[in-house]
Formats: structure tokens, C-alpha cells, sequence
């Protein structure tokens, strides 16, 4: 059983993508809350230069010496960062844009001048081809695995491990690094780990999924999850499930449309970055437009209320023929809003309307008294 579905091409495929997808938002959401997503971006491209090195030195194409030592190139961008960004000359933004294509395009020179006949180059590493990784195994137990699925799979798990078994430190040191530090977290060595993790990440999914594919994974579904929740462990949860829906999509559409694989699934971290954009139940732009016209309604109700209230107090009819007329002169109110104000407020139970006019029910008399008093506190102590 276990033979068939690691030659079953399409679950090999999904499975790694989704494996890419987990490890790349467990990391990228700490990056994205601390503002650091774009480390990301300089990371996946500077660890050309390490993988290039690492093979001078060892002529390992994958494996964990390939891992470890290209992910310390990762580590290596953040360092040259902080030191730029100390000497107060260039801004951090800055001293990433100088650092990141620096070590990028020493590690294409030196792939061209030492490596030229080795199975690496540029293309593989930004872009990958996610759709013949089915092609590259090792035997393992007598089965022939996926050499991305097995290694995706491995950090995988490591960064869950990492999340998993820090996470009242990592949080902490996430929201508040002083209070970690005072409290003998070590939020720096927390960070520098997490970059580590982070860059590790990149160098397994090189070869499957590319360096943009990545970027994609590790942004994208946290930002899709900041949008749906502010809980952290359900951020982190969401990230997930988004980064497995975009994989499993991502291929169904691109075998449809006959198409890049791994630009589709980029493609669908966007479309779900979009949907929770605009259908998000708290952030989303649906949900605030819903918010922004409840909260109009209710203060249109409301100036009602307190309209009537000052008129009961001066003993002034409110007779319902000439109520729009009078909320148009006063209010502002043209007559169909004063006519749909009217209704809304009188389904509200704010108001009652019968042969005698238009009244305040005790509801709508008590929501006014409670309006009144700031106002009334206010214009008795106008330093208040």
C-alpha cells in the first residue's frame, strides 16, 4: 500500500507542496508578526552562495550537510543586516537590498566559474519544478521515496517541533522581547534559531518548489490567517490549512489548465489572500462595510431618539404627518432616509407610531436618557 501511493505521482506532488507550505508558515508567522517577512525573500536568495560553497567543500547536492550548511548563508544575510544597519548610515530595509543580491550574485558566479557541469543553476533554485519531484528517490526501508518529500518532511516535523515546544517563549519574545529578555527567554537566540529554521526550510524546498514558491508559502497564508484571526495558535493552525488547500488546488487547476504547478499554487495563496481580504470576519473589507452601516444605522436611530426625547421635554407634539418635514429642516434628513430611519427604529422597539403621532417607547426613552447625561455632565463642567 505504502509502495502505491509513493508512486501515485499526483499525491507526491500535493504531499510536498503542502509539506513546503506547513514548514514555510509555521516559521513565516513569527517573521510576519515581528515585521521581518521580507528576511524571507533576502534568505531564499542568498542561500545560492551556501549551497554553491557547500558543494565546493563536500560535492553534496541534498542531504542534511547540504541543509545545515546553506542555511547558515540564511543566518549569514541577517548578520551583514544588523551590522549594516548599526553603523546608522543605511536603514534596514536598505542594508537587506545591498546584502541578500550581494551573496545571490557571488553564488551565481561562482556556480558558473566551479560548477557549470553540476545539476545546479539558477533556474532550479529560484523557480524548482515541483512536477518531477516523484523523479529523484533514495531507497529507504526497501521503498524508493521522494529525496523532497523525505527531506520536506523531516523539517517539517522539525519546525513543528520548534513551534510546538516553544511557544509560550517564542510568543512572548514575539510581543514582547524586553519582558522575554527580563524573564530569561533569550529572545535573540530565539530569533536567530527561528531564522535558522527559516533558512533550512528554503534549502530543502530549493529543488522541489524553488525559491519564489517559498516565499510565496512562508508570506502568504500567515498573512491569510492575520486577516482571519488574532489568536496566535489559530493563526498558526489557519497558515496551515491555507498553505494545504493552495497546494491541493493549486495542482488540480494547473493539471486542468495545463500550466505551471508550482506558479498555480502561488497563484492560490493569492486567491486566498484575496477571499480572507475581502470576506475576513473581522479585517475583511465586507465586514467592515457591514460594521460601517450598522453603526451609521444605529446613530441615525439613536439621533432620533434624542430628537424625540427633547421634544417630550419641551412639551412639543410630534405629530406624524410633518415629522419627515421637520427631520429634513433639523436633521438633515432627506424624506425617504427620515421614512426608513422612522421604520428601522420603530422595528428596534425605540419607537411606536399611532393615530396621535410618533412616540418613545420606554426603550427608546431610556436609550436617550442614557445618551443625554454625557452631554448633560459635559455642559455643566465644561472642563471635564
Amino acid at each position: 500500500m505504502l509502495e502505491a501511493l509513493l508512486a501515485n505521482q499526483a499525491l507526491t506532488i500535493t504531499l510536498t507542496g503542502a509539506l513546503v507550505g506547513v514548514a514555510g508558515s509555521l516559521v513565516g508567522t513569527f517573521l510576519l508578526l515581528r515585521g521581518s517577512a521580507m528576511l524571507s525573500d533576502a534568505m531564499s536568495h542568498s542561500i545560492v552562495f551556501g549551497i554553491v560553497v557547500v558543494w565546493l567543500l563536500t560535492h553534496a547536492q541534498s542531504g542534511p550537510v547540504q541543509i545545515i550548511g546553506a542555511a547558515l548563508t540564511g543566518v549569514l544575510t541577517v548578520v551583514l543586516t544588523e551590522l549594516l544597519t548599526r553603523t546608522r548610515r543605511v536603514k534596514n530595509d536598505a542594508a537587506i537590498g545591498l546584502v541578500f543580491p550581494a551573496l545571490f550574485a557571488a553564488g551565481v558566479l561562482l556556480l558558473n566559474l566551479y560548477a557549470r557541469d553540476v545539476h545546479i543553476d539558477t533556474h532550479t533554485v529560484l523557480l524548482g519544478e515541483i512536477g518531477f519531484v516523484w523523479l529523484d528517490t533514495l531507497s529507504l526501508g526497501g521503498y524508493e521515496v521522494p529525496q523532497a518529500l523525505l527531506w520536506m518532511g523531516v523539517v517539517t516535523l522539525v519546525n513543528a517541533a520548534f513551534v510546538g515546544g516553544l511557544y509560550k517563549e517564542l510568543k512572548l519574545a514575539t510581543f514582547d522581547p524586553q519582558l522575554a529578555a527580563a524573564l530569561g527567554f533569550a529572545p535573540t537566540a530565539l530569533f536567530y534559531a527561528l531564522l535558522l529554521l527559516t533558512s533550512a526550510t528554503a534549502v530543502a524546498a530549493f529543488d522541489a518548489v524553488g525559491a519564489v514558491l517559498f516565499i510565496a508559502f512562508a508570506i502568504v497564508p500567515p498573512a491569510t490567517a492575520y486577516l482571519l484571526t488574532d489568536r496566535l495558535w489559530l493563526m498558526l493552525l489557519l497558515g496551515a490549512l491555507v498553505a494545504i488547500a493552495a497546494s491541493v488546488g493549486g495542482y488540480a487547476a494547473a493539471v486542468q489548465l495545463d500550466v505551471s504547478i508550482g506558479g498555480t499554487m502561488a497563484l492560490m495563496t493569492g486567491a486566498c489572500l484575496a477571499l480572507a481580504f475581502l470576506l475576513g470576519p473581522r479585517h475583511g473589507l465586507a465586514a467592515q462595510a457591514w460594521r460601517h452601516w450598522r453603526q451609521r444605522y444605529a446613530n441615525e436611530a439613536r439621533a432620533l431618539a434624542i430628537y424625540l426625547y427633547e421634544r417630550e421635554d419641551r412639551g412639543v407634539p410630534t405629530a406624524e404627518a410633518e415629522l419627515a418635514a421637520v427631520l429634513e429642516d433639523e436633521l438633515g434628513w432627506p424624506t425617504a432616509q427620515a421614512a426608513a430611519v422612522l421604520e428601522r427604529s420603530r422595528r428596534s422597539g425605540l419607537i411606536r407610531r399611532d393615530g396621535s403621532g410618533v412616540h418613545l417607547t420606554p426603550k427608546g426613552r431610556e436609550t436617550a436618557r442614557a445618551l443625554r447625561q454625557p452631554w448633560r455632565r459635559r455642559e455643566a463642567d465644561p472642563a471635564a
